[in-house]
């Protein structure tokens, strides 16, 4: 079963142009799958012998005794159908079971983006130290919250990726799509003092291209990314859980907020959808009606 498993994953890799952690969640979630069933009173060894009725309590059984969340639950469930019938196509199993599987229904939470005033306070707290650690970390969430991007593209980020003289910044997103981001102002002239006085102080090895380092030397990870900022959320005190992904959100939210274009907005994020990026939009009218009702009370 596992030599299956390996081939689908190196199908997804190079012929679907899966990313690497796109490619190691399907992993997880296969062989938590293939544990499952061989754990069944009745073990099944072979993918042949997987029906409908098999995904199904496995589906009950991550709702139930693993208590997953929903949205976790319909991953798992993509990653099992987008399986079975790669082995169907490969002609490896004779029917797939997941044909008339339906997907889970996933619970949509609107991103809670941060206020301007948070923004400040966070960003304000790297400038706060007078060394490389600070000049790091300043550029890394200015450019974070300049840019949108994903905290995947933002530590994949080299040397040649960015331009100070044409003020942009050039990654690689989902499905290796390549998109140029102008940068703001004030994000280049800190990153610019990052790359003259910061970073070489991190450099161990002069032929490392990264454009984040860590204290080894090495280019920085997204695991380094959510520490370096839940640091600074704590010492800037405020009470939300804030990732990467949540400056993420404040980017397109403020964009939107100061009446910049959808399309355009869908491109700096690099959504293959528009309808992906009309979230934000539903984010900034209910935040006007947060305030609208906070200020006047006899309007709820």
């Amino acid at each position: 079963m596992d030599s299956h498993i390996q081939n689908f994953l190196s199908y997804v890799s190079a012929e679907k142009g899966y990313s690497a952690n796109t490619r190691s969640a399907y992993a997880i979630d296969l062989e938590q799958f293939a544990e499952y069933l061989l754990a069944q009173p009745r073990s099944i060894h072979d993918w042949a012998q997987v029906d409908k009725d098999a995904i199904v309590g496995f589906i009950l059984h991550l709702k139930g005794d693993r208590q997953y969340a929903s949205a976790t639950v319909a991953r798992k469930v993509a990653a099992i159908k987008s399986f079975f019938h790669f082995l169907w196509r490969e002609g490896i199993i004779p029917d797939d079971p997941t044909a008339t599987l339906d997907s889970p229904r996933v619970e949509k939470r609107l991103p809670r983006a941060l206020t301007l005033e948070e923004v400040k306070r966070l960003l304000a707290e790297p400038a706060k130290q007078n060394n490389a650690k600070g000049l790091r970390d300043r550029a890394l969430l200015e450019l974070a919250y300049a840019t949108g991007m994903r905290a995947s593209e933002l530590v994949a980020l080299n040397l040649d990726d960015v331009s100070l003289a044409s003020a942009s910044v050039r990654c690689w997103g989902k499905g290796s799509k390549e998109r140029i981001i102008p940068v703001h102002a004030r994000a280049v002239r800190v990153l610019q003092e990052y790359l003259e006085k910061g970073r070489r102080q991190f450099l161990r090895n002069p032929a490392e291209r990264a454009l984040f380092l860590n204290q080894r030397g090495e280019g920085l990870t997204r695991q380094g990314l959510w520490l370096i900022i839940k640091g600074y959320v704590e010492q800037a005190g405020l009470s939300q859980k804030v990732t990467p992904h949540t400056l993420r959100h404040s980017f397109a939210t403020h964009m939107l907020d100061g009446d910049a274009d959808l399309i355009n907005v869908q491109q700096l994020l690099g959504h293959a959808n528009v309808s992906t990026t009309q979230i934000y939009t539903h984010v900034t009218t209910e935040r006007l009606r947060e305030v609208y009702d906070q200020s006047h009370p006899r309007a709820k």
